[in-house]
Parts: structure tokens; sequence; C-alpha cells
């Protein structure tokens, strides 16, 4: 059935190492971006704001904006990851129609798309934490939990993302998801500033979001604060990331199946 959930098998490895494959080819720029982009966040605004806010819930504030920037390049990895290079691969490549042509259906093409996503997120955390560490923001290991977090999240959102790729008739479609979802979720979800006193509607709104549940676990992980309702928390990204990824193989069935 066209709604039935979609079936998980191996075959999604070969999706992803295709994706890993052509990385590689531009892993150079890739990096320039993963790590200048962070740097310039931590530098102008952790310690030039910081200088004027002091401390952040108890944190120097460069720190308390260091946790928020992982979630956040997260986030925006795999949107983009999600949204541009998978639309590319999809409608204009067409490299999608060959995969499902051969002993491979779309449920394994979208899985394969998920982890890959799920890889370059965990790549630009990594990036941005060896640029925490040489700044001496990063103090306890468990922000080596971090990064299977990293992975978590980036598979959270680049579902979500297919899903918009699934319904997106040409690039200029995604200025909506991000004006509508991805710009609020950045700016109420932690990332700069706690949303406590933010209008009591802002702050419910704020906590439906997938990425203030992102930040409520690796802020904890990246400092000495503690980790209140972790599974509370991995329910609600998992939702998110489960649901889209069942929506984006309906939508995509249709669209290119039908």
């Amino acid at each position: 059935m066209l709604s039935s959930f979609p079936q998980i098998s191996a075959r999604w490895i070969p999706v992803w190492w295709r994706n890993v494959l052509v990385w590689k080819k531009l892993a150079g720029p890739s990096f320039v971006g993963n790590f200048g982009e962070p740097l310039f966040f931590l530098l102008a605004l952790g310690y030039g704001l910081g200088s004027l806010i002091g401390d952040m819930n108890g944190l120097p504030y460069l720190i308390f904006l260091a946790s928020g920037i992982v979630c956040s390049s997260a986030m925006n990895t795999a949107t983009f990851e999600g949204m541009y290079a998978a639309y590319t691969r999809m409608a204009v490549q067409e490299t999608w129609g060959g995969m499902i042509s051969a002993p491979m259906n779309l449920d394994d093409v979208v899985l394969g798309e998920i982890i890959w996503i799920g890889t370059k997120s965990l790549i630009s955390v990594a990036a941005i934490l060896l640029v925490a560490s040489f700044m001496g923001i990063i103090e306890t290991w468990t922000t080596l939990w971090v990064l299977p977090m990293a992975f978590f999240i980036g598979c959270c959102f680049g579902a979500m993302a297919l899903v918009v790729t699934a319904l997106s008739p040409s690039y200029d479609f995604f200025l909506y998801y991000f004006t509508l979802l991805i710009t609020p979720m950045f700016l109420l979800s932690g990332v700069f500033f706690l949303p406590d006193n933010l209008h009591p509607v802002i702050q419910l709104i704020a906590q439906l979001l997938p990425l203030s549940h992102a930040v409520d676990i690796v802020r904890p992980l990246m400092t000495e604060l503690p980790l209140n309702n972790l599974m509370l928390h991995l329910s609600v990204l998992v939702f998110y990331g489960v649901g889209a990824y069942w929506l984006a193989v309906v939508l995509l069935k249709k669209r290119l199946l039908v």
C-alpha cells in the first residue's frame, strides 16, 4: 500500500556510499564552510555580543552560544542537503530515477539519503567541535556524546527537508520553508538566548519545534548543566524524523512512481 510504512533493508547502503564518493570530490570547499561559518559566529557573537551580555543561564555567553550553534549547524546542513542537493539528484540529474530502475525501491533511496544527510551533519558538527576545542570552549568529556546526537538531529531535519523536496516544483519553493519554519526555529529555539522571557504563546510554539529539544539535549552535554527530560526530547525528535520519513516516501512515490 502507498500509505504503509516504508520497508527498511540494507539496500540503502549503496545510496549512502554514492553520496559519500561525490562529497569526497568537493570535500575541500565543504570543510572551509564547516570551519568558517561557526568560527565567525563564535568570534563575532560569542566575544563581541558576549562582552555586553556576560553570563547566560549561568554560563559564559560564548559557551552558551557554542552549544546552540552546534544544533543550528546540524539543522542547516541537513536542510540544505535535503533540499537543494537532494532536489538536484531527484529532478535535475534524475539520479533517483536511475536508482529505482535497479534492484532498489524508493524506500531504500529515501533512507539512504536520510542516513547520508545525518552523516553530513555529523561532519559539520565535528568541525565546529574542533574549532571550539581550539578556542578552549569544550570543558567536559560528555561533549563526545554530541557527535551521535549530531547524526540523529541531521537525520531528523533531513527527513523533514525531503518532505519539502517531494512537494517542490523548483528551487525557489524552498524559500517558503526557510522563511516559515527554519528561520523561526533558528531564532526562537534557544540558540542565542533563553526563550523564558518571550510571550507564553511564543514559548509554547518554541517547545513544539524540534530544534528546541535538540538544544535542550546538546547544551547540557557540552556543559555541566543537568540533562532533564531526555526521553521527552528524544521522543519529539523521533516523532518528527520518523513521521517525516514516512511522509517523504509517500509523497515521492506519488511524484515519481504514479
